[in-house]
This record gives structure tokens, C-alpha cells and sequence, in this order.
């Protein structure tokens, strides 16, 4: 196979990107037909097929998915191979997207996004709220609020602090069930599920709580709605320490019990040294969950 054509490769990039000829086109500032030709003749180079039409959707193959991680580690090259030649490397101005579970990201990250932009206008911030990880080689996200260290060498981790949940219930809540300080007392009192699998009740009596899935009274996957259950008085449930004081007619129950630790890793891709607006936006993070708790 020749030398691959750099346009031909960031055509393939850009498509596989958008899934969609039209928005890769608006992108890459070409015609629909000249970026579909860009396509086919690297599928023709390469000898192989990169897309399927689904729709209007442009899907990739099994082929196209195997050869996209190189071919973005080959963009990911040249883009900073031209940014260290031409001084953009420095540049600051752009948009950082940064994916969290949905509760850190109505609670935490407000306040930090805030702060962020009066130190940097140039930066827009792109919050992911989502419960489920996101995964930044495919850049999904630039960086991540975890909670769990990631496994892959590609990406940059640094632990920010041990955070600390307790048990919460709501005002009302406690006017007609009391105020159980115990683990014992939590025996007959209900709770706001997290899940129907019993991995959260199996959590629970690890913890040394003596409840039973009867104890639940409700259930929500996500952490925004669980906790809004919980302000409804429809049980007990777990939050974050700093989330739980910024909350009206909120309670601490089960004082008496352990807290709930747990890590807040702050995660990135390599792209963290070579781009100043990313390092600055993750620096500016890591400044501000640390001293958070």
C-alpha cells in the first residue's frame, strides 16, 4: 500500500467522527462529493471497507472500527506535530468537555466551571453528565470525574482526595420515622434503592446495615434521581458529605455508622502534555474537587 494521503486520512477521521458526510464536509470546510471521494479513495488505497450507509447515518465496519484508534493516534501526531511548529500548542482558547455521574455534575462542577471561566473566557466548558464511564480514547470526553483508577496505560490518572458519603433522609422523613442514629435501627426503616440486582443491598449489609429488599421503597439507577427521591421523604439514602449540607430540608441519619469512602480520580488522555487548554482546565479541577470535601 502507498503512503496514505494526510487529507484522505483526516476525511476517514472526520466521518467516522460525525457519521455523517455532510457534517465531516462542514468540518473539514469541503463539498459533500469531495470529501465522499476523499473516503473512497482511501477505502480503495487500503483495500478494504471503512463504511456501511444506515440511513442517512454513515456506520463503520468492523474493519473501519479496528482501523480507527490508528488512525487517530496518527491525527493525534500530526495535530501536535503542527501545533509545536506553529506555537498553538499554547493556544488556550476552545471547548474541554468533561464527563461526570449526573449528581457531581449538578452539585460539584457548577460552581467550578464558574470559576474556571473567569480565570479563562476563552475556555467553554462541555459538561457530560452521565452515570456510565466514559471513554476518553475515543474521546468521548476530554477529562473524566471518576470514582474507580483506570486500568488503560493510554490515559493519565491522578487521585484527587478520598471523599465521604453518609446516610440522609429528609425532614419530613424524620418527623414520622425518628431520627436512627444505629445500624440496628435500620432494620425496619425504608430506603431508597439504587438498583433491583441486590448489588446495592448486598452493599448495604456489608456495610452493617440489617435491611432486606422489603426495606426499599422505591428504586432509581441514577444518582440525580435517587437523591431526589431521597428529598421527598420516600427513605434513606447515601450522598456525598458536601452535597448533602448545600441541601434544604435534609437530615443525617444513621450517625452512628461508618462513612462511605470512596476515591475521586481525575482522568485524561495524553493529550493532557501536548495541549495547554486541556492541562489547564484539568489542573483547575483537580485544585478545585481537592478542596471541595
Amino acid at each position: 500500500m502507498d503512503n496514505l494521503d494526510w487529507n484522505q486520512l483526516k476525511a476517514f477521521l472526520e466521518t467516522a467522527e460525525t457519521g455523517s458526510l455532510s457534517a465531516a464536509a462542514r468540518r473539514l470546510g469541503l463539498t459533500q462529493p469531495t470529501l465522499s471521494r476523499q473516503v473512497a479513495a482511501i477505502e480503495q488505497r487500503m483495500g478494504v471497507t471503512l463504511f456501511e450507509r444506515v440511513g442517512k447515518r454513515m456506520a463503520l465496519t468492523p474493519t473501519g472500527l479496528d482501523l480507527l484508534e490508528h488512525a487517530r493516534a496518527m491525527g493525534t501526531a500530526a495535530e501536535a506535530l503542527a501545533m509545536t511548529a506553529t506555537g498553538r500548542s499554547q493556544a488556550v482558547a476552545g471547548v474541554v468537555s468533561i464527563s461526570a455521574t449526573d449528581v457531581l455534575a449538578t452539585h460539584l462542577l457548577p460552581p467550578l466551571v464558574r470559576r474556571l471561566r473567569d480565570q479563562e473566557p476563552g475556555i467553554a466548558i462541555a459538561v457530560i453528565a452521565a452515570d456510565a464511564i466514559s471513554d476518553l480514547l475515543r474521546r468521548e470526553a476530554d477529562i473524566a470525574i471518576r470514582h474507580v483508577k483506570p486500568e488503560q496505560p493510554e490515559l493519565i490518572a491522578r487521585l484527587v482526595r478520598e471523599a465521604e458519603a453518609n446516610f440522609y433522609a429528609s425532614e419530613d422523613w424524620v418527623q414520622v420515622h425518628g431520627h436512627p442514629r444505629r445500624a440496628e435501627d435500620a432494620a425496619h426503616l425504608p430506603f431508597v434503592g439504587s438498583d433491583r440486582s441486590g448489588q446495592y443491598l448486598s452493599y448495604l449489609r456489608q456495610h452493617g446495615l440489617p435491611v432486606e429488599e422489603a426495606n426499599f421503597s422505591c428504586y432509581a439507577d441514577q444518582s440525580k434521581a435517587h437523591w431526589a427521591l431521597v428529598r421527598q421523604g420516600l427513605g434513606i439514602g447515601a450522598m456525598i458529605d458536601e452535597i448533602a449540607r448545600d441541601t434544604p430540608g435534609i437530615v443525617r441519619v444513621l450517625d452512628d455508622v461508618p462513612p462511605v469512602r470512596f476515591p475521586i480520580w481525575l482522568v485524561t488522555h495524553r493529550e493532557l502534555r501536548t495541549s495547554r487548554r486541556i492541562r489547564i482546565v484539568f489542573e483547575a479541577l483537580a485544585e478545585g474537587l481537592a478542596g471541595s470535601g
